[in-house]
Order: C-alpha cells, then structure tokens, then sequence
C-alpha cells in the first residue's frame, strides 16, 4: 500500500509512475465499491476532521479545568457542564466520521499498485522486458527432442488423464521415480538454500483473508484464490509459501541488527489461474496446484536493492547446479505483479519447447507489503544518537525455484535418444544413486 501523505503530496508524480504500468488513481476509482469515491476530497476532509475534533478536545481540557476551579470555589459550573456535554458529542461524531473517512482511503489504496523503481524498463507488457544475461548453451541433440508432455507419459511417471478423472483440467499425477525426481528437486533447493543463510520455515497453507491483504492478493485479486469454508470461519489456500512467509511479522517491530530476516519454504501452491484458459493447457506450465520453494527476505530500506541481486543469484545458483541453461530478465513497467517495484525473472531452456520460459521471479516489493501489515524495524542507534521512531521493512520474494516447472527442465534437458532421462549429477544423491 502506498503511503497517503507520498501520494497526496506527489499527485503529478504518483500518476506519472501509475502510467507506466498502464493503472491510474482514475482506474482505480472503476473499482467495484470505490464509484465516487476521491480520495483527494477525502484525505481534506480528513485534514479539517482532525483539525476540528484537536480543537474541540482542547477546548474540553480548558473549560474542564474552569469546572475544576469553580467547583473547588463552590461556584456554579452547571452551563459549563452542559456546554461539554455537547462538545463531548461533537468529538465523538467527528471521531467517528474520521475513522469512516480513512476506511474509505485505506480501500481506495489497497487496489492502487506499486510505483515501478525509475530504474524499470518502460513498457506495455513482457515485449518491453530487458535481458540481463544468458547462462550456459542449450544442449545439441542427435534425435528430435520432445516436450515433457509426450516424454512422462511414455516413461509413466506422468499421468495427466487420471488427474482429470479425479480433479479435472490443470492437475497431474506423478508416479514412481517421477514423483521422487519432484522430492529430490525440493529437498536438493531446501539444502542448498539452507546452506546459503535461508532459515527453513513450514508455514500454514491456509490463510486469513487479512493476510492475503498483507501480501496485494486481496481485495484486487480474489478470482485467482481457492477459498475454503469450515464453519463460520473462511480461509484461503495459499497461491504461493510468500504469503504466510511475509506474515511472519505482521504488527511486529524488529530490531534493525536482526535484518535482513531470510526465510525459504517448500510448499504446495494453489491457484485458479483466472483468465488464463487457453494458454499452457498442455503439461505442467500451468497448473492449478504445484510445489514451489520460496524465498523472502525483509530488511532495510538502504539494503533492499542489493538483497533483491542476492536472492536473484541464490535462485541462478539451482540452474546452474542442475546444469541447465537460463537467462535472467528484468521485467517491463507493464509486466511486473502489482505489489513488486522491481523484478527479475530466470527463464530456463525447455528443448522441447525450444523457449526460454519462466522458473523463477525474484520482486523486490519495497515497503509496500509492510505497510498493509504494519511490519516496522527500529533503526539501530549511532553515537550521535541514532534514528527516532520506526520505519516499516522492505519485503522481497522469489522463487528458488518453482519445483514442477523445475521437473521439466530436467525431463526436457536430460532426454536420452531411447526416451530415458538422465539424472542430474546434483541429485544423484537424492535419488538413491540413480543415474
């Protein structure tokens, strides 16, 4: 959530950044429920309320002290009394409008994206997206290589129809070594990213709405969340480890020397994939369920930055482990999520598809996120005294990586010419010693 003073006292720029990415506070007022609603009369409303209700709170303290006066002097303070009796009203009515008026503008808010980093490339859509660099050759194959698709099912270690029978379109059944090839992918990205300063966490899969709100994906995005009911309490699956991750210390206050807080998780993912039929309806691209291992950071403003090339390169460090080729991209203005302010993507070769495609987006979210969750760090003190107050965290996540889109890549890269596949050297160990 963008911060109301920023955007009231930026308007001009606010609009300018929003354009970028193809929103506007305009667009933001078509939102169902926000019809009428400006938030630039409000937040002035808001100003006098506060301005109004100071004044009459100090008009109670200074009329309450002549009552005190009067009554120790025997006085009469009856008109006195009745006086405060309406200011008292008045305060309250005031108060009471106040918190209205700021519902309003926190609603107005939570729909209105991130500003893109001046640094993000300008752009409509993924065709303004920026290559950073490539890693590693594609592999050469002596024989038509085919798509993971065709290459499970023949080996049976994928079988798409009797998910269907189960479940319906966009879910899969792994058998056998399939399915210990998708553990051993997990346990290989857990180890390494343990090993790289990632604190192991295995959160809820069932979340609160307000910690979806904490993350972007409510109210804006409900259509792309499965939402389950038990009793007269509703929750949601999570579409992705970064929601109870970046919950983790919602309505906290960390200690600066405590930053950056680095988390990764394995879990499943559930998504509806709202307005994508019809796109990768084929194979394991698209799913509605899948497993992914996620990493989140939160740290300081000042480190956000070079903590967001950090995670990119822990994410490029399983690619290059697995000996796959990828390249690293930094999304357009029009492409990034709607909390990010900047992201990379790793897009690794799938020779059967003979494309890059994505594995992994790695968002640096700046404090966006902590503001709706009012996670704050107290900075630390120098010798000249240090920082007063608090400031609110900034928040990265990213994949490392996404465990089924993982899985064929390897099924993809290391096809044998008799429909085989080849166990990297990496997971060998995971998978019993089996080549």
């Amino acid at each position: 959530m963008l911060d109301l003073k920023y955007v009231v006292e930026n308007r001009d720029a606010v609009e300018k950044a929003l354009g970028a990415r193809g929103a506007s506070l305009e667009k933001v007022q078509e939102w169902p429920g926000l019809a009428g609603v400006d938030p630039w009369a409000l937040d002035q409303e808001r100003r006098t309320l506060i301005q109004e209700v100071e004044g009459l709170r100090h008009q109670q303290r200074k009329v309450g002290e002549e009552i005190a006066r009067r009554s120790k002097a025997r006085e009469d303070a009856s008109e006195l009394k009745a006086e405060m009796k309406s200011v008292a009203a008045r305060i309250k009515e005031g108060d009471a409008r106040r918190q209205e008026v700021e519902e309003s503008l926190k609603q107005f808010l939570l729909v209105v994206p991130n500003l893109p980093d001046p640094e993000v490339p300008v752009g409509p859509d993924e065709s303004a997206n920026v290559e950073v660099r490539k890693v590693g050759d594609p592999p050469s194959f002596d024989f038509e290589p085919k798509a993971h698709w065709d290459l499970g099912p023949e080996l049976g270690i994928l079988d798409f129809e009797r998910a269907a029978k189960i479940s319906g379109a966009r879910f899969a059944v792994q058998w056998g070594l399939g399915a210990r090839l998708e553990r051993a992918l997990a346990q290989f990205m857990l180890d390494l990213q343990t090993s790289r300063g990632y604190e192991e966490v295995v959160p809820p899969y069932l979340v609160t709405a307000e910690t979806l709100t904490g993350t972007g994906q409510l109210p804006k995005f409900e259509g792309d969340l499965f939402k389950t009911a038990a009793g007269e309490r509703d929750l949601y699956l999570i579409p992705t480890a970064e929601v109870p991750l970046t919950g983790l210390h919602r309505d906290e206050i960390l200690d600066a020397d405590t930053l950056p807080r680095r988390y990764v998780a394995h879990t499943p993912c559930v998504r509806s994939e709202a307005g994508s039929y019809g796109k990768d309806v084929r194979g394991l691209i698209r799913q509605h369920q899948f497993h992914k291992v996620e990493l989140v950071k939160l740290t300081t403003p000042e480190s956000s930055s070079a903590e967001l090339e950090a995670m990119v390169a822990d994410a490029e460090e399983v690619l290059k482990r697995l000996g796959l080729a990828y390249r690293v991209v930094v999304l357009s203005t029009g492409d990034m999520g709607f909390s990010a302010a900047r992201t990379y993507d790793l897009e690794v070769w799938l020779p059967g598809q003979q494309a890059y495609r994505e594995i992994s987006s790695c968002s640096n979210c700046t404090d966006f996120q902590a503001r709706r969750r009012k996670a704050r760090f107290r900075p630390a003190k120098s010798d000249k005294g240090g920082e007063k107050g608090t400031r609110f965290v900034h928040s990265l996540n990213g994949s490392g990586v996404a465990v089924g889109r993982c899985l064929i890549a390897v099924m993809e890269n290391y096809q044998q010419a008799d429909g085989s596949i080849e166990v990297p050297e990496a997971l060998r160990s995971y998978m019993g010693g089996l080549e």
